[in-house]
């Protein structure tokens, strides 16, 4: 199942900016590197787009943004439950290009 999701935020710059509109692979098929639509682990109502880095045990994610100076991830909240991953990007689909 497809779903998609608006960046809001430098988190995850310069990969993803802010007004980007990004397809999400609802999945559990998961490998480090990839990002990923998930669940703050501290407000379950939010969702945030991190990178999967790795898999400290079974069942669990360190996730961090591609901006470290402005990224509230797993160095602030620790690891995430797998379960709170909804799926992972996949593409860019606004804008097709941009400005640079």
């Amino acid at each position: 199942m497809l779903t998609t999701v608006q960046i809001i935020g430098p988190s995850m710059e310069p990969a993803m900016q802010t007004g980007d509109y990004w397809v999400v692979w609802r999945t559990k098929r998961l490998r480090p590197g990839d990002a990923a639509l998930l669940q703050h682990p501290l407000r379950p109502e939010l969702l945030i787009v991190k990178r999967l880095i790795f898999s400290p045990e079974p069942g669990w994610w360190w996730v961090q943004g591609d901006n470290p100076h402005s990224s509230d991830d797993s160095r602030s909240f620790g690891s995430v439950a797998a379960g709170s991953v909804v799926g992972r990007i996949t593409f860019r689909y606004y804008p097709l290009r941009r400005r640079m």
